[in-house]
């Protein structure tokens, strides 16, 4: 049992709960951005031998998952008229008794699973299950399209957390979560881009419905 760890993981676990209760999307950033950093220093506690190399990779991937990509988002919302507030399908207090179900789930899953692991943390598997399948239903169950973003970063979250637990068999598994990162800050920066077509365009027919109006309120 890695007692660090496991405290570490516990925190997030508590995080995916607020994500799942929370109703503003600057909430929800923080949360992701809590998230990313704590997946990705993960690898120094658990027993990971860390070259220059690795460090430094590691420290990429939390720059990245913890302020790059959750700025980008804060900066779409704060920026561009992004309406703040989470549309939720399924209710909030419905989706915290999906999340504790979730949690309870993803332990006992990942107790029977019995997969080798690299680290002796008792929460590891349990919390990258839990971070997949809570994107997902983030995905599903918010209307917002910057929390459908977010749901899936989170899931991707979880795919790092698994490369993590598997590693030292599956490398290929952290070049996919590297490959998904790369992927999210696609669909972020189309968010934006799209967020500010349809501002300026909100701006333009203003502007040319200004003078119209002028001329029929002078005749």
């Amino acid at each position: 049992m890695n007692i660090p760890v496991d405290m570490i993981l516990s925190l997030v676990l508590l995080s995916v709960l607020f994500s799942f209760g929370s109703s503003r999307l600057p909430g929800l950033i923080k949360v992701l951005a809590f998230q990313g950093i704590v997946v990705s220093i993960v690898p120094l506690f658990i027993g990971h031998e860390m070259t220059a190399g690795g460090m430094v990779f590691t420290f990429a991937t939390l720059a990245i998952r913890g302020i790059v990509i959750p700025y980008c988002i804060y900066f779409a919302i704060k920026k561009v008229a992004i309406d703040r507030q989470v549309e939720p399908i399924v209710g909030y207090h419905a989706s915290l008794m999906a999340g504790l179900g979730l949690i309870v789930a993803a332990t006992v899953v990942s107790h029977k699973f019995n997969a080798p692991s690299i680290s002796t943390s008792v929460l590891l598997l349990p919390t990258a299950i839990t971070l997949l399948v809570a994107g997902m239903f983030l995905l599903m169950a918010r209307r917002n399209a910057i929390a459908m973003v977010l749901g899936y970063i989170m899931m991707e979250n979880g795919i790092y957390l698994v490369g993590t637990t598997f590693s030292a068999r599956s490398h290929h598994i952290v070049e996919f979560g590297i490959l998904l990162d790369v992927l999210a800050g696609v669909m972020i920066l189309a968010i934006i881009l799209q967020t500010i077509k349809q501002a300026i365009t909100i701006a333009l027919n203003s502007l040319r419905a200004t003078p119209s109006a002028r001329i029929t309120a002078g005749g």
